[in-house]
């Protein structure tokens, strides 16, 4: 079975408002995809399309080339974690992976291997429903990886975790998708994807905005911006905005310049008497990629002061 998701041409309707728009995009094996947007985007619609519990008027999900109602053992082709909290609280973690082995005709051997690569075999015996929510995470992956399956898709895996949980999760992801696997991650935390993702897929009002590799998307933000650190902001954007620069300040005394080459900013600087201490090509976040390419896509947006 190849190791892919393939979403293409998703329509759907909650009532008269559009949760997909001809969403489509493509999960390839051996990279971690990124799978990021604004509240409301319709992301999480996608996955549950994806799994097969929510229907659409039009366009398909196929994993691996088929339709997830289609598979006789889905845990053996695709595993996922979409909500931690799904699980019966009264059933010992070891048990609850016991139920869903069994459904997939999996023995006990798989269950306390998956245990381990989670770290919960020291708890395994215990309630699942008195786990921290950074152990119900690791019990939800411990889940999709039963079945061993070419690809993983898991929804805001580093929710709850605690900083070693969070480091492990990356090398985790990582190992998966060198495994041959196809990985899709849905997240927030743009600084968890920078560290984690090969590629995203960037999401806004039910389509996709930008399907492309993280390290391309960050060097195409980067272009044509200058990091200026300065004691004088005030005085360098006077001394910038008047010959067409745009300047924006980040920090108090850090400021991102656009229009105006390196070279011309210390010129124009040292002609004007503004005092810095760098001038450097700057260096994008993922954040700030995101945020460029969401900013007409944001549904929900607060007030500023």
């Amino acid at each position: 079975m190849q190791a892919t998701i393939e979403v293409t041409g998703l329509r759907k309707r909650f009532g008269p408002t559009v949760a997909l728009d001809g969403m489509s995009f493509t999960v390839k094996p051996g990279q971690v995809t990124g799978f990021v947007g604004p509240n409301g985007a319709g992301k999480s619609t996608t996955m549950r399309v994806i799994l097969g519990l929510d229907a659409v008027e039009k366009g398909s999900a196929l994993i691996g080339g088929r339709p997830y109602r289609s598979l006789r053992t889905p845990l053996r082709h695709i595993g996922a974690l979409l909500d931690a909290a799904a699980l019966q609280p009264s059933r010992s973690a070891r048990n609850h992976l016991l139920w869903l082995a069994h459904s997939q005709g999996l023995g006990a051997g798989r269950v306390d291997e998956v245990l381990e690569q989670v770290g919960l075999t020291s708890v395994a015996r215990r309630k699942a429903g008195g786990f921290s929510l950074g152990m119900r995470q690791r019990l939800g992956i411990a889940a999709a990886l039963l079945g061993d399956p070419p690809v993983l898709m898991l929804d805001e895996p580093v929710n709850g975790l605690d900083p070693e949980g969070i480091v492990w999760i990356r090398g985790f992801l990582r190992s998966l998708a060198a495994e041959g696997r196809a990985v899709l991650v849905s997240s927030h935390l743009m600084s968890e994807l920078q560290d984690t993702a090969d590629h995203l897929v960037v999401v806004g009002r039910g389509r996709v905005v930008a399907d492309t590799g993280v390290a391309g998307l960050i060097a195409d933000t980067s272009k044509g911006r200058v990091t200026l650190r300065t004691t004088a902001p005030e005085h360098a954007m006077s001394a910038l905005a008047p010959v067409g620069a745009t300047v924006t300040v980040i920090e108090h005394d850090t400021l991102i310049v656009s229009g105006l080459p390196a070279e011309r900013v210390v010129a124009l600087l040292n002609a004007d008497a503004v005092p810095f201490s760098e001038v450097a090509a700057h260096r994008a976040t993922l954040e700030e990629a995101y945020l460029d390419l969401t900013r007409d896509a944001v549904e929900f947006r607060g007030a500023t002061r």
